[in-house]
Order: structure tokens, then sequence, then C-alpha cells
């Protein structure tokens, strides 16, 4: 394990929440408050929820301020980090809840989801800083995509995000070898007919 399995669980986190929306592929996947309960509940989030349209809104707005520091330097990433938890008060501190060991919590359970969402994200984005690991946070490597990466792989290895894009691309590339591989064939077949 790279990191703490909480940080991985919010990195992971984070960049699924990123990826709920993708200006290349003209999709968002939280436009309803219904809609972001049920990826809170999928990602297990815990803590006091409002339901409401501001609630909504600012967790949207909150996509783009993740992904400029997924994308971002290093002392780009560390001012918008330590903004983060500058702005949310953050103070860690750690706890024990549902099937959790102890982790760090930075808000209190009854803070805005969205600064939590935002905290959480800026927690364990601190310890990518810290260990000297941005290089593990990246864009998918399918031209059509916008989706963002966080590598956990021991061989750093990981170019595709969670939406299928590797698979899709690897298949492609077997189709478009595998045509050309049959058309040299036809032409082999074709020259010796000949």
């Amino acid at each position: 394990m790279l990191f703490s399995h909480d940080t991985e669980c919010a990195l992971q986190a984070a960049a699924a929440l990123i990826n709920t929306v993708s200006e290349a592929q003209g999709q968002d996947e939280i436009t309803t408050v219904d809609e972001l309960d049920t990826w809170l509940d999928e990602w297990e989030f815990s803590g006091s929820r409002d339901h409401n349209e501001a609630e909504l809104a600012a967790v949207r707005d909150l996509r783009p301020r993740l992904r400029r520091i997924w994308t971002a330097g290093e002392d780009e990433a560390v001012d918008a980090v330590n903004l983060l938890l500058a702005q949310a008060g953050a103070l860690p501190q750690l706890v024990r809840h549902d099937a959790w060991d102890y982790h760090l919590h930075a808000t209190a359970p009854d803070a805005p989801v969205v600064t939590r969402l935002a905290v959480e994200a800026a927690m364990a984005l601190v310890d990518v800083i810290r260990g000297r690991q941005m290089d593990r946070l990246g864009v998918c490597a399918a031209e059509d995509c916008d989706g963002v990466v966080i590598d956990l792989s021991k061989n750093r290895s990981r170019r595709y995000c969670e939406a299928g894009c590797g698979n899709r691309v690897h298949v492609a590339a077997y189709r478009a070898r595998r045509a050309l591989e049959q058309n040299l064939e036809r032409r082999a077949d074709t020259g010796q007919r000949r």
C-alpha cells in the first residue's frame, strides 16, 4: 500500500467526483440532488447532508477546483490545498466510525458536505505532496477522455480512468491490428492467384 487506506479511498473518491463531469464527452453525472445523494451513498460518505440545491451547486463548483489541483504543478497544488484547508478551518483529529478503524477527519460531522468533500480530498493530497508523489495524479491517456487518474499501482503503470477507457483503447488497437493483418492476408492471397 502506497498511502494509508483512508488516503487511498479519499483520492479515489476525489478522482471519481472530478470524473462525474466531462467536457470532452459532454456529460455530467451529478445534476440533481438525488444524483448527488446516490454518488455520496456509493462512496459511503458519512456525516450530515442538506439534500438541497445549494449543496448540489457547491459540490458541482468543487469539481473544477479539485481538477486544477490534480493537474497542477507541486507549488500550485500546495497553495490550492492550503487554501481548501484554511477556508474550511480544518482541524485534523482521529476518529473511528462505522466499519472504519481510526483515520483522520478534519471537519465536524455536521459541516457542509462540500466542506467535508474538499477537506477530505485536501488531506489526502497533503500525503501525495509530502510523499513527492504528484506524478501519480494525471489525466486519462485516451484521446477522447478528460477524466482524471490516480495511479496507486506499484509500477506506476496506470494510464486510463475508471470509465473503461483502457479496455476501449486496447480493443480498438486490437481490432485495428487484426484488420491490418486480414488486409495483408487478402493482398498476399490475391498476389498468389495472379
